[in-house]
């Protein structure tokens, strides 16, 4: 079991004739994901070189393939209206790893959003991955491993280490996502952590906050409130960053006195989550509870 993608997922990349699409549909199709086709307007009717379709629109890429998920790999300044094609096209999943989409322009997607079924996970994010299944997005898929913890982090390169850290000590991993740290994302840490409660094949989550925001305060009240009965592991990036500095890949800013790794920190606590105070620390702990 899983959340979200498993080996009958079919994605499409948009974006897939451009340097880092390219480069990543190949690692991508060497994890063993289902590419059944790709995106980039003016380049239809043609393949690239793994012999995968590529089409002019999204629309057409869906009729043709019956593809329920999408990877963005498409320059800031068009990739929004890339997830917006996606979303006007049904996609189930829209995974957009892009960075340095304007702000303003992922107000109108999230707009496109709430009126559909689709679901975003990013923008500015590595991606999503069901060890031993399918890989979507940029995480290196050699480090993780089948098992039963889930991984949740708006920090991309923590959630490696997380996951580094429990295939060592042999605890494997049902699903891990990057949800991006950017301002307006697309998928939220509570999200997560309900499909995960549903998955019984997750028996705990490793969660990895950043100062700045409040979603992290949101999931410790959502975990309070729902009793959230599988153990949570914690880590908060940032805790070393000067007051009102910028902080970390989202240009997060600690403002009127929320968002400090402390509120985070506490917040989590009081919600019965178990803070790690080094990110070093997140397997080990992860095991003493899944071993109690």
């Amino acid at each position: 079991m899983s959340i979200l993608v498993n080996d009958k997922t079919k994605l499409i990349v948009q974006g897939i004739t451009g340097k880092e699409g390219a480069f990543h549909t190949q690692q991508m199709l060497d994890y063993g994901t289902n590419i059944v086709g790709g995106v980039t307007p003016g380049k239809g009717n043609s393949k690239d070189e793994n012999n995968i379709p590529i089409f002019n629109t999204v629309h057409e890429a869906k009729q043709i393939t019956d593809c329920n998920t999408s990877v963005i790999f498409v320059p800031p300044p068009f990739a929004a209206d890339a997830c917006m094609e996606s979303i006007d096209a049904g996609i189930d999943l829209v995974v957009c790893i892009t960075e340095g989409i304007p702000t303003s322009d992922m107000v109108k997607v999230n707009k496109a959003l709430s009126n559909s079924n689709t679901r975003l996970i990013g923008p500015n994010c590595p991606g999503i991955i069901t060890p031993g299944q399918v890989k979507i997005g940029i995480m290196p898929g050699f480090i993780h491993k089948p098992g039963n913890v889930g991984v949740i982090s708006r920090s991309g390169t923590l959630t490696y280490e997380a996951v580094h850290q429990l295939s060592i000590l042999d605890i494997g991993q049902s699903s891990c996502i990057g949800i991006g740290g950017d301002p307006i994302i697309g998928t939220s840490f509570i999200d997560l952590l309900h499909l995960f409660s549903k998955d019984v094949s997750t028996d705990g989550i490793i969660m990895i906050g950043e100062i700045g925001g409040n979603a992290e305060e949101e999931a410790a009240e959502w975990v309070k409130q729902n009793n959230y009965s599988k153990p949570i592991v914690s880590f908060i990036a940032g805790r070393t960053a000067p007051p009102g500095r910028r902080m970390g890949h989202a240009g997060a800013i600690v403002a009127g006195g929320k968002g400090t790794a402390d509120d985070k920190m506490k917040a989590l606590k009081n919600a019965g989550i178990h803070v790690c105070d080094s990110p070093a620390d997140l397997g080990l702990e992860m095991k003493k509870l899944l071993h109690k």
